[in-house]
């Protein structure tokens, strides 16, 4: 069913992107529990499985319906960050801080409807004492970070910040039509009102009322889209960000394409099949972040990359020449 966010004249103004680590680790520990729905992850489902053995996920799948429609996680565990390339330990010390009186209300509405889960002993465990159940939530977090994302974070974290550099290019040629046409498929723009198609099984209809809508692109959450956030949180929706599908596969080099180039270089040009920074090239191919710099020089003075400033980084992307030169090697 759709939920429907009416933009007022304010709210145009409040459109914002975010990176979000820690709602990142939350969707991770989700794709888990439906492990069968997730093809794309299959190859980071596989390397987990011996992590996993070691790690108890009980007190986040309490609050993490595993039958949607009309499962509600509480909005606490993962809240909207407030600035845009949010670090994890930032974003974990927001959740522990949380009022306990808004986690047990949202803990509440997470558990109602689910009398098993709610009439287990960690489920009244969690509501007669949230401030608890707070820290307890944050500590699985925590661990869930390191164990699971924390290890591949450059290369995620290089394909969120692609993905928004990718939609803030659509918002500034052709605004709101633009960016909304091909977002999702459960998204669509008209007048002033986004309709989101959830998973839910009931209708919404949100005034945004000022406070604008975050968009928060997702590495984990597809195949769905996900919206919610009432007050105090910003509205938000979460949507799957583009690449997903070469995320976890290694870039191949052709070897007339390493003759030509170096097997190095080849393999730079060949890994560039989405914006990246040195970094998280340099932890994709293992190779030094000197080593791989020295190589993007050459190929962007060769006019096989371009290169442009995103925040405090600088994104490399193959030029058609590039795109050409790597599809043939």
């Amino acid at each position: 069913m759709p939920v429907n966010l009416h933009f007022g004249a304010d709210d145009l103004l409040r459109i914002r992107f975010a990176v979000s680590p820690l709602c990142e680790t939350h969707e991770a520990v989700r794709t888990l529990r439906h492990a069968d729905r997730h093809g794309y992850h299959t190859p980071w489902l596989r390397r987990m499985r011996e992590t996993l053995a070691g790690l108890d996920l009980a007190p986040l799948w309490l609050f993490m319906p595993s039958s949607p429609p009309g499962g509600y996680t509480p909005d606490f565990l993962g809240r909207p960050p407030d600035t845009p390339m949010a670090g994890f330990d930032e974003e974990l010390a927001q959740l522990r801080a949380t009022d306990p009186a808004l986690a047990r209300a949202e803990m509440a509405k997470s558990l109602a409807g689910r009398p098993e889960a709610a009439e287990s002993a960690r489920g009244r465990a969690a509501l007669a004492d949230p401030a608890r159940a707070v820290q307890e939530l944050a500590d699985v977090t925590e661990r869930a970070w390191r164990a699971l994302l924390a290890p591949d974070w450059p290369r995620l974290r290089a394909l969120l910040e692609a993905e928004i550099a990718y939609r803030s290019r659509q918002l500034a040629d052709g605004g709101l039509q633009r960016l909304f046409a091909d977002l999702h498929p459960r998204l669509s723009w008209s007048g002033d009102t986004l309709t989101v198609r959830t998973r839910t099984d009931f209708a919404q209809m949100q005034d945004l009322d000022g406070r604008g809508v975050l968009l928060l692109p997702s590495a984990f959450v597809w195949p769905d889209v996900v919206s919610g956030f009432d007050p105090p949180w910003q509205p938000t929706v979460i949507y799957p960000a583009r690449g997903i599908g070469g995320l976890w596969t290694e870039p191949e080099t052709g070897p007339a394409l390493a003759r030509l180039l170096g097997a190095n270089r080849a393999a730079v040009l060949a890994a560039l099949d989405a914006p990246s920074t040195t970094t998280a090239l340099a932890h994709r191919l293992g190779l030094a972040p000197s080593s791989v710099s020295g190589h993007l020089s050459v190929l962007r003075d060769a006019g096989l990359l371009a290169s442009r400033r995103h925040g405090h980084q600088v994104l490399y992307e193959r030029t058609p020449l590039g795109i050409t030169l790597a599809g043939g090697g």
